[in-house]
This record gives C-alpha cells, sequence and structure tokens, in this order.
C-alpha cells in the first residue's frame, strides 16, 4: 500500500476516533471525497479492504488504524 495512502488511512481514523470514540466504525469510503478524483487510489484501498483481508464492510476505526500501522 502506497504511503499516502497508509497516512490518509490513519489520519481518517484519528479523527474519526476523536470524533466519537473507539467504538466508531468505518468504510474504506471514509478515506475519499464523494467524488472519484483518484480512481487508483480508490482502487487500492478497496483491493487492500476487500480482496486481501476480506473485511466486512464497515469495521472499528481502531482496528484498520492497527493494521495499517502494522503493515498488515
Amino acid at each position: 500500500m502506497r504511503l499516502k495512502l497508509r497516512e490518509k488511512i490513519i489520519e481518517v481514523c484519528d479523527k474519526k476516533i476523536a470524533a466519537k470514540d473507539e467504538s466508531v466504525g468505518l468504510s474504506f469510503y471514509a478515506f475519499f471525497a464523494n467524488k472519484n478524483d483518484d480512481p487508483s487510489l480508490l482502487m487500492e484501498a478497496a483491493t487492500w479492504w476487500i480482496k486481501t483481508h476480506e473485511l466486512d464492510h464497515f469495521e472499528k476505526a481502531v482496528k484498520i488504524k492497527d493494521m495499517v500501522k502494522s503493515g498488515v
């Protein structure tokens, strides 16, 4: 996964956790604007989320952040 995407995921997870709490869930769409301005990055996130790790549509932000930080 590209560094740009890793940084974005961690940033968004941190914001969601701070705004709600550690039980907050999110989908990979949370890392992108409502318009598809970077399709290759979106596909990279979708592939990591759905195909590589077979995650549910919504997952806990802390889980995703930990996975990304550990390089999974």
